[in-house]
């Protein structure tokens, strides 16, 4: 590792060349809250509420090392609920999400690092995270655990998993939320390129299990500026079919189609009282969560 600081690392193109996801995942989350005095973990799980000097007997784990480093001082991170949370992230590994890969990261590689910055950052508040994979199946169940072993395992499985198959959600979302055995946090990770009736009735399953439902909707550059200019052959990733054009006779209409796909998606997340967070691949993921982060803190002082 080189002397650079962690906020160099959260630009995309740099990410592709750190190949362990653990190492990708801490320096997302440590790259983004550097500098930062209030917690980062705002909004998900215990909300941080202020710092105040520490006094003997206060428990050690709630030292905040960061200030410590910074002003040789001891400060304790108050907060306003010590309740543990359960947090399922929930990643699509269809074969639409490796679009991107043969030029350098897939949309599977960011939701991926998405899944494992967020399972760190669960980890570091002493919540329980889980993770399950789909594609036309539930491909892989962990349940949410505390123990350090449990995001290693997680870590382990992301790393090991290759988009292959079609997405066919029918049915999926409804053995997904049949895991979810109490209250917390659901994290959905896709490009949601299913219909808007799946999708609905995906969201609302997860709503009415009780959980509190974030949308992180990846979508490469590529589909969302088309940047095409010479005569292109365009291969399916789910289908077996190939089509010559002329990207520029139809680059209007396709992005009208795109804006009009995004707005529809985030009408049905509203619907049903869902967080959508579009995650474009170019840009920086720490942007992407800490902008989330500062949305949702936003949010819940206006609610106070």
């Amino acid at each position: 590792m080189n002397a650079e600081t962690p906020t160099n690392y959260l630009d995309p193109k740099t990410l592709e060349q750190i190949r362990r996801l653990d190492v990708r995942a801490r320096l997302i989350v440590e790259g983004f809250i550097t500098g930062q005095h209030r917690s980062p973990y705002n909004g998900f799980a215990v909300e941080f509420a202020a710092h105040r000097e520490y006094v003997p007997g206060d428990d050690l784990r709630h030292i905040d090392w960061k200030v410590w480093s910074k002003t040789d001082r001891l400060y304790i991170k108050e907060y306003e609920e010590e309740t543990n949370l359960d947090c399922h992230i929930i990643l699509d590994c269809s074969q639409s999400m490796a679009y991107g890969k043969e030029q350098g990261w897939s949309k599977f590689d960011h939701g991926s690092t998405i899944a494992a910055s967020l399972g760190y950052m669960m980890q570091q508040q002493q919540d329980a995270v889980g993770l399950e994979l789909f594609s036309n199946a539930v491909d892989l169940v962990l349940k949410p655990s505390t123990n350090p072993s449990h995001i290693r395992s997680m870590m382990h499985h992301l790393e090991q998993t290759k988009p292959a198959k079609q997405s066919d959600v029918d049915g999926v979302f409804t053995k997904l939320a049949a895991q979810v055995k109490r209250r917390g946090l659901l994290v959905l990770i896709s490009d949601l390129f299913f219909s808007e009736a799946q999708l609905a009735a995906g969201l609302e399953s997860f709503r009415l299990r009780g959980q509190e439902v974030v949308l992180f909707h990846v979508m490469h550059g590529d589909e969302l500026t088309f940047p095409f200019d010479e005569n292109t052959l365009f291969k399916g990733l789910e289908v077996d079919q190939q089509l010559l054009v002329d990207p520029k006779s139809l680059k209007a209409s396709y992005l009208q189609t795109m804006e009009e796909f995004l707005t529809r998606v985030k009408r049905v997340a509203t619907s049903v009282g869902v967080d959508h967070v579009l995650v474009d691949t170019t840009k920086s993921l720490g942007a992407v969560l800490s902008g989330y982060l500062a949305f949702r803190q936003k949010v819940r002082r206006k609610r106070r």
